[in-house]
């Protein structure tokens, strides 16, 4: 492997290319073990490229065979190759055709980019930089040209040729061998294009648009794999219905393709009109699928469906705008699910997300803007800042214009950028045109890394009927960002009185809009009159802005809060805040007094008992804040093992206090008749599971037993996994013959066997990292598979704290180890798997030291790739 020290890309630096491709025909000719791609380009001199510019195509891993411009062969001084361009010394000053011919070898293309073989299917990841692994070309998202395929293979082998856009033309030759041709008529960029050929199944549906064009659908997989597509399939055309309805999008082509590979190193991709999938976001039945891979599969069916218009239709200008596709998209599919299921449930899920992958992410090495400003490897940055904080600025947006006004920017946005490459800052400016205001300011949360902080006070005058807010902001330095201004934050807020009624004022002062506060500077009082009694304040209500809140409000506050504030996430806030308050003072050495956990205890039971919340809600109070959300929180000198131990004796606690509770929470909510992964059944199994759960972990031996026969009974997957959760989070002494009985049944199945992975991953057991190397070391295990890989390893080290970060530092060492070897092989999977280091600066010191040690180790032991060496300097810079 070369070693790989390309220079650092700014965005100051971006220009357009000198020259314009007007039309893309590609002709490929795939066979068993190498394929050959013919491509002829339409390019045209832009205005004021001087002649003889030369023209630079970007090129990965590929053989050039032939090379020629309007049908004559070049002279060898005519262009120069080398491992990463293709340069045309003196290309016409007028429009010509370049044509070359080159040879790829899918079947040795282990970094599944580009094109390459799946389980016998052949087929391409081009986002971000994987079409220059097929042939020559402008690789980079603002060049866009409409594309024409022409794919000839075997027909024994292949009898499915897919590509993007419309089938224009399809038949048998010779020698068996058949072809299609596919024409996409919108111009797109080169990392949506997409083309699949295989021996595959098929389920086929159609849609109706609003206009009444009939689109039809397909959904392929493996054969076999069909019925369990059928889910996807019904997701697809809700997510059409729905865009329709909310955004007024409606689908452009006659076809729209689904295909499902097993070897895949992102979720999905929104290539136009053929959208390739991760199988384990397509595939689910009852008795494999969870209610949580339902969900996921819906959401993210959706999301991929969403990008053709944000995304396909109008997509980045460069790299450094992925946000504008992504944090939108990502916006939109959160609002899809809210539609379709629990709007308050939806949104405690997300903000969970962004506290377990976005805030550690702000918070550490690797801390960058939702828009960068430079980067050295692009893959490295589909982050959880991209994707979730990004979802959370749209959010702002709508926030604070409101629903009607922010439906007027998007509106535009589609009418003035369709068929665009464009940027944040274009974005921006539609809303600003739209509703004539201001939002320059607004634009700073793009462009400013690091998670605020607003610190809460407040005070009371009985004799003056007033209640003064006080909020204020900071923003600790990052990476490249030591000074940070202060940016707009909307405040949701309410105020309760004593009897738990909502409580209005007479007159306010400060930024207040009806019931949203506005947190413009660095620091604002609100003053609110003629109000009777004092209130206690709910704030930041549905999240409304992706901060760390400070507060001096009481465990008596938060305890009233959890009882009475109409905002169901406030409520869930709530208790959360309890729970932390507890842990936080006991892992400092402050242990809590048996009237703390009793007053928990009786809002729990409060909240489980209630006939008003519905189960899922409730489900999720009985979860306490995570060990690594108690972790972040302490923020320095962190000990795992003590935060284990201090999570573990609540939740003991808590179980024993609420046993009766929580068996008749368990008992009463078992859903009649055959499986639905609706939300109401989903939601009783949800609560049902929490409940057991709680009793497991909680040490409870009614908790081991029912987990045990739980699993022994399930008639669903959502059952059986989580009595097998249960057992393996509390390592019962059931728990070791569940494992094993578990990968009996389901060895055959490789998305099953990945939920068994991820609960040996985060096993408490001290003998973890032996488990884990004997699996790795199994002859039958795949080494080369993502989904396998991210599931024993990347669960290990994002979700086993105490284990990965063990005071020996054998588990900082097995993971660089591990990423030293699947580095070789796939630089993504190594690069995201090595993320796990990104909170080793907050472990107390001897942990600081193991993880320095093992860091510095595997960057002197050098031969990394790109993208690893790009997240191992920078974890250990930070």
């Amino acid at each position: 492997m070369r070693t790989e020290t390309e220079h650092t890309i700014f965005l100051k630096d971006y220009a357009p290319t000198p020259y314009r491709v007007e039309k893309v025909d590609l002709d490929v000719k795939i066979g068993p073990e190498y394929s050959r791609v013919r491509t002829l380009l339409t390019l045209t001199p832009r205005e004021g490229t001087a002649p003889g510019t030369p023209l630079v195509l970007d090129g990965d891993e590929v053989k050039l065979d032939s090379i020629a411009i309007d049908g004559l062969p070049l002279a060898l001084t005519a262009y120069e190759v080398d491992e990463t361009t293709l340069t045309i010394v003196e290309p016409p000053s007028r429009s010509f055709v370049l044509e070359t011919e080159v040879t790829l070898e899918p079947e040795k293309n282990l970094k599944l980019m580009g094109f390459y073989r799946s389980g016998g299917t052949w087929c391409t990841q081009c986002e971000p930089e994987g079409f220059r692994r097929i042939t020559y070309y402008p690789d980079r998202p603002d060049v866009l040209a409409p594309f024409k395929v022409t794919m000839t293979a075997d027909k024994k082998l292949a009898p499915v040729l897919l590509a993007n856009g419309n089938l224009i033309d399809s038949g048998e030759l010779e020698n068996g061998t058949h072809f299609a041709v596919w024409e996409d008529p919108f111009p797109k960029p080169s990392y949506l294009f997409a083309m699949v050929a295989g021996d595959l199944g098929a389920i086929h549906d159609d849609f109706t648009t609003m206009s009444g064009r009939k689109v039809a659908l397909g959904v392929y997989a493996s054969h076999g794999k069909q019925e369990e597509c059928l889910w996807a399939m019904d997701s697809l055309k809700r997510s059409m219905a729905w865009d329709e309805r909310r955004f007024g999008r409606e689908y452009d082509l006659d076809v729209f393709n689904i295909v499902a590979v097993s070897d895949f190193n992102f979720g999905a991709m929104e290539n136009k009109g053929l959208n390739i999938f991760n199988d384990k976001l397509v595939f689910v039945k009852p008795d494999s699928a969870t209610d949580d891979d339902y969900e996921n599969v819906e959401r993210v069916i959706a999301h991929e469906y969403f990008h053709n218009w944000t995304g396909d239709r109008i997509t980045c200008r460069d790299w450094f705008q992925l946000c504008l596709k992504e944090g939108l998209t990502v916006y939109r599919d959160q609002e899809f699910t809210s539609d379709e299921r629990s709007r308050a449930v939806k949104r405690i899920d997300d903000v969970m997300t962004l506290r377990a992958a976005q805030f550690p992410e702000d918070g550490g090495p690797l801390a960058h803007p939702a828009r960068p400003d430079r980067y050295k490897e692009i893959n490295n940055f589909y982050t959880a800042t991209v994707y979730e904080k990004g979802a959370e600025i749209v959010r702002m947006l709508a926030t604070i214009l409101g629903e009607a006004d922010f439906r007027k920017g998007m509106d535009l946005y589609f009418e003035r950028h369709d068929g665009e490459a464009t940027t944040i800052e274009a974005f921006i400016k539609v809303f600003e045109d739209a509703n004539g205001v201001d939002l320059q300011h607004f634009q700073t949360w793009y462009l400013q890394a690091g998670t605020p902080e607003v610190t809460v006070s407040d005070s009371y005058d009985a004799a003056s009927q007033t209640y003064r807010l006080t909020l204020s902001q900071k923003t600790a330095p990052t990476p490249g960002q030591a000074t940070k201004v202060p940016l707009p934050i909307p405040v949701k807020f309410g105020l309760i009185g004593p009897n738990g009624s909502p409580m209005g004022w007479s007159t306010a002062s400060g930024d207040v809009r009806d019931e949203l506060l506005m947190l413009d500077g660095a620091s604002a009082t609100y003053e609110f009159k003629g109000v009777p009694n004092k209130p206690v304040a709910s704030l930041f209500r549905e999240f409304s802005a992706p901060v760390k809140i400070v507060s001096n409000a009481t465990q008596a506050d938060r305890l009233f809060l959890a009882r009475h504030d109409s905002d169901p996430f406030n409520r869930w806030q709530a208790l959360q805040d309890v729970a932390m308050a507890l842990m936080l003072s006991a892992v400092a050495g402050k242990d809590w007094a048996a009237s703390d956990v009793a007053a928990l205890a009786e809002a729990l039971d409060d909240t489980v008992t209630s006939k008003t919340l519905d189960a899922s809600f409730k489900a999720l109070t009985l979860a306490l804040p995570s060990e690594a959300l108690v972790a972040r929180t302490i923020g320095s000198n962190v000990d795992p093992a003590r935060i284990r131990e201090v999570r573990v004796k609540l939740l003991a606690e808590l179980a024993s206090r609420l046993e009766a509770t929580l068996e008749a929470a368990y008992r009463a909510n078992v859903p009649a008749g055959a499986y639905l992964p609706d939300t109401a059944q989903s939601g009783m199994r949800a609560l049902r599971n929490a409940a057991l759960g709680l009793l497991t972990r909680g040490g409870r031996t009614l908790g081991a037993t029912l987990a045990r026969e739980q699993y022994e009974a399930a008639a669903n997957m959502t059952d059986r996994y989580a009595a097998l959760s249960a057992a393996v989070g509390a390592w019962t002494g059931d728990a070791e013959a569940m494992l094993g009985n578990f990968r009996t049944l389901y060895t055959a199945d490789p998305l099953v066997l990945d939920k068994w992975l991820a609960l040996n991953a985060v096993s408490p057991e001290e003998n973890v990292v032996t488990r884990l190397a004997a699996i790795l070391a199994d002859p039958t295990f795949p080494r080369n598979n993502p989904n396998r890989l991210r599931s024993l390893m990347g669960t290990f080290g994002m979700n086993n704290a105490t284990q990965f970060a063990r005071p020996d530092g054998a588990g900082f060492r097995f993971v660089t180890s591990f990423v030293a070897d699947v580095d070789q092989r796939n630089p993504q999977v190594a690069a995201r798997v090595l993320t796990a280091f990104r909170v080793w600066r907050s472990y107390e010191p001897g942990r600081f030291a193991a993880a320095e040690s093992a860091l510095t180790a595997l960057r002197d032991a050098g031969g990394l790739s790109r993208n690893t060496a790009d997240i191992l300097e920078r974890t250990l810079a930070g």
